[in-house]
């Protein structure tokens, strides 16, 4: 199922597929820093993305809680070990969130992907972490 995108979400796209949520980030194509501004995923650690990327992210996340898919994965699936409160990195201006975002990579470390997953089961406390950072 493809979350139809809306204004809020930005350069963020989302499609649930079984019990994950595929999440990419394209930034515009004319943008010369676009490859340095991609979401960076450390499989099973941890998530970064680029703090003005954030407010669309978390409009992504809203738009897959809204769906019915969501809430039926969330009832049928246990959350992962969670997620950890944001910090930011003042040199490179990611926002980083250790928890259990996947991504088709197996390296250790964190690196730049236009896609990553997060299961249904773990996307509200995402959306919390999110929303609370971006409160303070």
């Amino acid at each position: 199922m493809i979350i139809v995108a809306t204004r809020q979400m930005g350069e963020w796209a989302a499609e649930i597929r079984d019990d994950e949520v595929v999440f990419r980030f394209a930034p515009p194509a004319e943008d010369p820093d676009a490859a340095v501004e991609l979401p960076r995923v450390w499989p099973g650690r941890g998530l970064g993305v680029l703090e003005s990327a954030l407010p669309g992210l978390r409009a992504a996340l809203g738009e897959v809680m809204k769906t019915p898919r969501y809430w039926r994965g969330r009832a049928a699936n246990r959350p992962g070990p969670g997620w950890q409160a944001p910090t930011r990195d003042p040199e490179d201006g990611f926002v980083y969130l250790a928890g259990p975002a996947e991504a088709r990579s197996t390296s250790a470390g964190y690196q730049a992907v236009p896609s990553f997953t997060v299961a249904l089961a773990d996307i509200r406390d995402l959306r919390i972490r999110v929303t609370a950072y971006l409160a303070s």
